[in-house]
């Protein structure tokens, strides 16, 4: 069988300019906690976790809106992304950026934002003794390119960021040497990401988080059952092979929303989250889909012995973003001049397309899971005693949290599972 692991790789900004560039414990309150004023010793990543929270909340219900299918994508990935395009841009558009992630500048001013982040990806990269986690940033500057000192200075500081010389009017060497950069910092695991480089780009900005996990409990081969029916629908049944297990796990059963609500933990600081509505519900669950009704089903999460069939499946999401950001506030980076880095200076740069891909696989022994994403510019009841089956034979909705930072790696709906 496959080793059990989980993997991200999260975002890439790739600038383009016009004209010739010059010769210059597993519980999740705290991140579904609102942002209050933290005190001397809380760590950063708290006053950033809960708005990462919100805006994946946010982000979901616009990829659902008339999008039939399964959704899946990596909320740390594109807030990464975007704050790393954020420290980078000129004073306006680094506001907007900010704004539509979700942050009040007045309650937490900027400073404060990218300190969090700093903290995150830090905390995220500690060595764990049953859970790898791999993270950082680089930047590919072109060669003709002057380096923009005090810029690549603060985000090195604060994003960790690796300097590399590109010659990107060679753009199809320059892939290449990306793509493996990229293999190489996940272990092989996220091979030619970037698929399409235009000469004219002056930089890429890049972010990898590779991770791997297996469950606390895994699942046992021998208990898989044979393919039986997944209703994708009232009318469509597709077989898949249903994973089994009869053990204590976190449940609550909510009576308001008709919806089962698991927990299943990771060997390490990791756990997964599943939301199973009754059916003709996901609508419903969808729609209360917000930080409150979280934090109301941790609340309620107790210990239950299930009988559990889960669908061993691989899913997967690919997204222009470009269509959703705008209704989330982000407007003026798209058909406008943003000086990345303020290197581009008087060039004609507009940020016209910000592609995300994300995919699991989970097995009897763990999860899969990775992510890509890049800014690219061209020219109410508690139920403790359950014990009965939870089927898992619909369409559910799942969240992979890493518990340490709080922090949603992944939001997604499983709708036609393939054989995992």
């Amino acid at each position: 069988m496959r080793p059990a692991w989980l993997w991200l790789l999260g975002a890439g900004i790739l600038a383009s300019a016009h004209g010739q560039p010059p010769h210059v414990h597993k519980h999740l309150e705290v991140a579904l906690a609102p942002n209050t004023q933290q005190s001397e010793t809380t760590p950063a990543y708290h006053k950033i976790t809960p708005t990462i929270t919100s805006l994946a909340l946010r982000l979901y219900q616009h990829l659902v809106s008339g999008r039939p299918g399964n959704v899946f994508f990596s909320p740390v990935s594109i807030s990464t992304t975007l704050a790393m395009m954020a420290l980078g841009s000129q004073a306006n558009i680094s506001t907007q950026i900010l704004e539509s992630l979700g942050f009040n500048l007045t309650e937490t001013p900027e400073a404060d934002i990218h300190r969090g982040f700093q903290s995150l990806l830090h905390t995220l990269a500690l060595p764990s003794p049953k859970l790898e986690l791999k993270v950082g940033n680089a930047l590919f500057l072109d060669k003709q390119l002057p380096p923009p000192q005090l810029a690549v200075d603060r985000i090195r500081e604060l994003y960790g960021v690796l300097t590399l010389a590109a010659n990107f009017t060679d753009a199809a060497a320059t892939q290449r040497q990306m793509n493996q950069y990229v293999r190489k910092q996940t272990y092989g695991q996220v091979g030619d990401w970037l698929q399409e480089l235009s000469p004219d780009t002056p930089l890429v900005l890049l972010n990898y988080i590779f991770f791997k996990a297996k469950w606390k409990q895994p699942f046992h081969l021998y208990q898989t059952q044979k393919p039986g029916r997944f209703l994708v629908n009232g009318k469509t049944s597709t077989l898949i092979p249903m994973m089994h297990q009869k053990v204590m796990h976190r449940f609550f059963y909510d009576q308001d929303l008709a919806c089962m609500v698991l927990q299943i933990e990771f060997s390490g600081n990791a756990l997964a989250l599943f939301i199973l509505p009754d059916p003709g519900k996901m609508s419903e669950v969808e729609a209360a889909l917000q930080p409150e009704t979280l934090r109301k089903w941790n609340q309620f999460l107790m210990p239950s012995l299930l009988d559990l069939h889960l669908p061993r499946f691989a899913i997967s999401g690919a997204y222009n973003l470009e269509e959703i950001l705008p209704h989330l506030g982000l407007i003026n980076i798209f058909n406008t001049e943003a000086d990345l880095l303020g290197i581009i200076g008087q060039l004609n740069k507009t940020i016209s397309r910000v592609s995300h891909k994300a995919t699991v696989d989970m097995s009897e022994r763990g999860t899969e899971a990775g992510a890509a994403s890049g800014l690219l510019s061209q020219p109410q009841s508690q139920n403790t005693t359950w014990g009965g089956p939870a089927h898992f034979n619909r369409p559910f909705l799942l969240l992979l949290w890493e518990v340490t930072t709080q922090s949603l790696l992944f939001l997604g709906k499983v709708v036609e599972p393939a054989t995992g």
